[in-house]
């Protein structure tokens, strides 16, 4: 995966903190998003397996940063 699809804790910090709206997308399994009791309330859930099918819902004006555990 190329460097600049990558973004840090630091640097998203930068950018949330100077106004960058931003779209977190938790790619977590079911089984792991419910055993979790770390959630971001703001965060769409679409599991990793089925990102790619909701690629024409997902904005195209604003970053989307994906995570999971």
């Amino acid at each position: 995966m190329a460097d600049d699809l990558r973004i840090n804790v630091d640097e998203l910090r930068r950018r949330m903190d100077s106004g960058e709206d931003v779209l977190f997308i938790d790619t977590r399994n079911p089984q792991a998003w419910e055993s979790s009791s770390q959630k971001l309330p703001e965060a769409v859930r679409i599991p990793n397996d089925a990102l790619e099918q909701h690629l024409s819902d997902l904005p195209r004006n604003k970053p989307i940063v994906t995570y999971c555990t």
